[in-house]
């Protein structure tokens, strides 16, 4: 094996590691091992040291350069709290429709069209109408009376 494949290998390895370590690193250093292993095997790098010197750089470059956008393409993007505050005290008051039985005071509604666990002290049925009077977390409280305003 000579080693340019060996670098190639090892990119490839690197870029399967992010597979279990989903912290958007990885990767890089594996793009830059398979390019020092393509440019080994075309002829246009020889010396340990320009190896080297080039897959520390290359990595380093695309970590900071392109390293935000792919962890949002992969991990998806999320907003800053200053970008959009908190609106679970709007949904407080809101009227929702239970859409599973509640079972020891756990069950799922329905508020603007999208299905939350809740928790209740009244026994709610699917269809009943209820009324969102506390979250906790992403758990709403709902109670079959309207909260005072």
């Amino acid at each position: 094996m000579n080693i340019a494949t060996l670098w190639i290998i090892i990119g490839i390895v690197l870029i399967l590691s992010e597979l279990l370590a989903t912290s958007i690193i990885a990767v890089f250093f594996g793009i830059a091992a398979i390019v020092v292993g393509l440019l080994l095997n075309f002829g246009l790098i020889e010396s340990y040291s320009v190896q080297f010197l080039l897959f520390g750089v290359l990595s380093l470059v695309l970590l900071f350069t392109v390293r935000g956008q792919f962890k949002r393409w992969f991990v998806g993007y999320t907003a800053d709290s200053n970008e959009q505050p908190s609106r679970f005290s709007e949904d407080i008051g809101s009227r929702v429709s239970v859409h599973a039985d509640f079972v020891q005071g756990a069950g799922r509604v329905i508020l603007n069209g999208v299905q939350w666990d809740a928790e209740s002290a009244d026994n709610l049925k699917a269809g009943d109408v209820a009324w969102v009077v506390a979250n906790h977390g992403i758990k709403l409280q709902v109670s079959a009376s309207k909260p005072a305003a």
